[in-house]
């Protein structure tokens, strides 16, 4: 599993005017199960992105195709951990640790 850091690198008014397609890749992310929850951080310099079932390489490629990476208004910082625990709605995703 991937948590992905979005950190905005230009003012909000600049990243405004991506958010609609941003919104647009997240929302197809989902529908294909790869993500599993997304949101603003508070305060508002960024986002957080929950994701499951890719590999890290996947991911990596995936990022470069989000709006606002290709519009260079942001920075990814990608955290692999494995999601040995989860809560009854996530147990589809659960992870065994490598043996």
């Amino acid at each position: 599993m991937f948590i992905l850091e979005v950190t905005y690198t230009v003012p909000l008014d600049t990243v405004d005017d991506l958010l609609e397609a941003h919104v647009a890749w997240v929302e197809a992310q989902m529908a294909a199960g790869v993500f599993l929850a997304a949101g603003r951080k508070v305060p508002r310099d960024g986002g957080v992105i929950l994701a499951a079932g890719p590999s890290r390489a996947e991911v990596e490629k995936l990022v470069t195709e989000d709006p606002f990476v290709v519009a260079d208004v942001c920075t990814y910082r990608i955290t692999e951990f494995v999601a040995t625990r989860t809560a009854p709605a996530l147990a589809a995703v659960r992870e065994e640790l490598p043996s």
